[in-house]
């Protein structure tokens, strides 16, 4: 099944609803794959965009409804429709918006390419797409300047505007394009930025329950057929928190440090790295600004260091319990 078709009969079925749908988008790490041409690692496959006017509340669960009854019809027809157990769509995701606060968070990932021509082209031609008959595709930066925008993409630089108005999410994804060998432009910008992305995944996700929750998904959804990255993945975002991190107690910093180095343990056993995971016990390293004995928003446990050596009073590693 093309994802275009998807597309068309969802529209379709929200217009017969008079549910009126603005344009079709595709957007994130598909849309920049298709403009830049190289691999993207991480993607998880088209992301279309129906940006719809919006109505009434209703219409959610109207096109809830929609989208569901749609993919039941294109199910075989062997299959039983009335004893359907849970089910992932893997290959496609759909977003439908009526309004967003921030369309990007980078802007390498600020790109949006308008499907309706595309889309009108494969329903009405009666002839197939060559490279001298074919329809005009727009493309366009929410960042502000397209050009500027996919410079960025071409020579891996990681940009953005208002860091401040980035979700907590956005850290993940910051920590991601690090493992793929982006970098901020400057070694300032590049501390400022990740200050940023630390106090606000910390305000967004209080909770260590909320953050497991968070990581768990992320790795779920980002890296598929990549598992041999996640490790990596966690140990910059290790890095990032335990370097960055300025608005937590000690305690709190400690939790989600011990639950990044969990993870990663657990992936190097999911890939047979490690035999087993169960005395494993996670270490981790304070920031460099712990050492002042004039910082004192931070609790420093005085313990015994992992290893006897003549090194200052406090453990260079900290058990995580």
């Amino acid at each position: 099944m093309e994802p275009r078709e998807i597309v068309r009969v969802v529209r379709s079925r929200m217009e017969e609803k008079h549910i009126r749908v603005r344009d079709a988008r595709l957007n994130g790490s598909a849309a920049s794959h298709v403009l830049h041409g190289e691999g993207w690692p991480g993607l998880q496959g088209p992301r279309p965009h129906l940006l719809r006017r919006h109505e009434a509340e209703s219409d959610f669960q109207t096109v809830k409804d929609i989208v569901l009854d749609c993919l039941l019809d294109f199910l075989p027809d062997c299959v039983n429709k009335e004893r359907i157990t849970p089910l992932t769509l893997k290959n496609v995701e759909l977003k439908f918006v009526d309004s967003l606060r921030r369309q990007f968070e980078f802007s390498v990932d600020s790109f949006q390419i308008k499907l309706d021509s595309l889309l009108l082209f494969y329903e009405c031609s009666e002839n197939p797409m060559t490279e001298t008959f074919h329809p005009t595709v727009m493309g366009e930066s929410v960042y502000g300047d397209f050009g500027e925008a996919l410079e960025h993409l071409r020579h891996k630089v990681i940009c953005t505007r208002n860091p401040e108005e980035i979700r907590g999410g956005g850290l993940l994804k910051y920590c991601h394009l690090l493992v793929r060998g982006f970098r901020a432009a400057s070694e300032s910008e590049m501390k400022s930025l990740q200050r940023y992305m630390c106090s606000r995944f910390f305000i967004d996700f209080s909770d260590i329950g909320e953050q497991r929750r968070k990581l768990e998904s992320y790795l779920q959804n980002h890296f598929l057929g990549l598992e041999d990255r996640k490790y990596d993945y966690l140990m910059t975002l290790h890095g990032v928190v335990n370097e960055s991190t300025v608005c937590l107690m000690g305690h709190e910093r400690r939790q989600t440090l011990g639950l990044i180095a969990m993870l990663a343990v657990r992936v190097l056993a999911e890939q047979n790295v490690i035999p087993n995971v169960a005395n494993v016990t996670c270490y981790y390293q304070p920031a460099a600004y712990v050492a002042d004995g004039n910082f004192s928003n931070y609790y420093v446990a005085q313990v015994q260091p992992v290893f006897a050596c003549q090194q200052p009073a406090y453990s260079t590693w900290l058990p995580c319990n």
